[in-house]
């Protein structure tokens, strides 16, 4: 896949729990799991927004564009 999901950076960074997060962003730790994984196909913009609302950062730095190696 060629974009990578950082959220488990930015977590880290903040020194909050996927517990928390959840729990302020208003979706299941399952799913904030998931997209810690990169086991999602897509997120929403309102819950991109919020991610980025309580963790103060921007969508960029949680997702990374990395080409696939047969992209070029």
């Amino acid at each position: 896949m060629a974009i990578m999901i950082e959220l488990d950076v930015m977590l880290a960074r903040r020194k909050m729990k996927s517990k928390a997060l959840s729990e302020l962003i208003g979706i299941s730790e399952q799913n904030v799991s998931l997209l810690k994984s990169g086991k999602v196909k897509g997120v929403r913009f309102e819950t991109l927004n919020k991610i980025c609302e309580v963790l103060d950062c921007q969508p960029g730095d949680i997702l990374i564009y990395q080409p696939d190696e047969e992209d070029g």
